[in-house]
């Protein structure tokens, strides 16, 4: 049995990390474009800290002008950045005994090796964010980020074929080598493979396929999973293909999931082609959900279900159209620390 295992998200929380948007397309070419990811990173920086303590990494020499969007409150940490998605460039924290606090340290190779993107000094931001945080390092031989792996706390976790066994991240690597590196390093013990990621996803700026846009545990007897309803949209098929092998899990592996579906926006288009919104890339935190929205009619149908799937916690949607021009979500730009104890 491993000695360290990640929480589920709705586990109570010390703080929320996210990084200061600096430079390449994340930022944009115009200014226009820079003011729109400034804008976007903060409002959920600073919705986030009025919950919880909140940390942003920032390059140096931003220190001044992300100190003009954040809220005073908000701690900032310098350290070399090449990119903001904190979600994969930063740790995965994860628990253990006696009170620790663990901060597993994977391989970040520009997700897969992408051609567009920079790591020599992303690569080295869950180490800086672990040290920070007073994390025990969990050094990892294996490329994964944080936005391929969701898990419901007791030992399940979701991935997906295209991710984990990426010939571009873990050439050769079986199912068996993955699923007995996580259990060392978070945890888990059993693993619902879908396989693939929506079809923006494996596009330019797209991660192969995250499984932190596919489903998510809002608790351990519960699987929300992304619903495509327009068969014009490719994600139709991928979304249903996903839930029919998830379905075939959770009855071979008598997980005993109640599978619920989170439909996606009804815009199904943006000027780069097809998009891959989706209400499935929420960040959980203490008393409060942060949720995609995309001013969209379907924004309030999706904040419902989500009211019901975490009861207690407020729902604050925030417009994530700059995210996922960007490649990414709310998740994608977060990672939260657990609480020990």
């Amino acid at each position: 049995m491993s000695a360290w295992r990640m929480p589920i998200e709705g586990h109570e929380q010390d703080r929320l990390w996210l990084a200061w948007p600096t430079t390449g397309y994340t930022l944009g070419d115009t200014e226009a474009e820079a003011e729109e990811a400034r804008t976007t990173w903060s409002a959920v920086a600073n919705a986030a800290s009025e919950f919880q303590p909140v940390t942003v990494v920032v390059n140096p020499g931003d220190e001044a002008v992300a100190r003009r969007y954040l809220s005073g409150q908000i701690e900032l940490l310098t350290a070399p950045l090449n990119d903001a998605w904190m979600r994969d460039i930063g740790p995965s924290f994860v628990l253990g005994e006696n009170g620790r606090l663990g901060a597993v340290n994977y391989v970040f190779n520009g997700w897969g090796g992408q051609s567009w993107a920079q790591w020599d000094k992303d690569q080295h931001i869950g180490r800086i964010v672990a040290e920070a945080a007073g994390a025990e390092l969990i050094d990892s031989e294996m490329t994964n980020e944080g936005g391929g792996i969701q898990v419901d706390g007791t030992g399940r976790v979701v991935l997906t074929e295209t991710v984990q066994l990426d010939p571009g991240r873990n050439p050769g690597w079986s199912k068996a080598q993955v699923e007995a590196e996580l259990n060392r390093t978070i945890g888990t013990e059993s693993a619902l493979w879908l396989p693939r990621g929506l079809h923006r996803d494996h596009d330019t700026f797209g991660t192969r396929g995250h499984s932190d846009i596919l489903a998510v545990f809002p608790n351990p007897e519960v699987l929300l999973m992304h619903r495509q309803d327009a068969e014009s949209h490719p994600d139709h098929v991928i979304a249903r293909e996903n839930r029919a092998v998830a379905e075939r899990w959770n009855t071979e592996t008598s997980a005993g999931l109640e599978i619920l579906d989170l439909p996606a926006p009804e815009a199904l288009r943006d000027e780069e082609g097809f998009v891959d919104y989706s209400y499935i890339n929420h960040v959980v935190i203490n008393g409060a959900v942060l949720a995609c929205a995309f001013a969209d009619p379907a924004d309030d149908r999706a904040q419902g279900i989500l009211r019901e799937a975490y009861p207690g916690r407020e729902i604050i949607g925030i417009d994530a159209r700059p995210l996922f021009a960007r490649g990414g979500g709310i998740h994608c730009i977060t990672q939260q620390q657990p609480k020990v104890g």
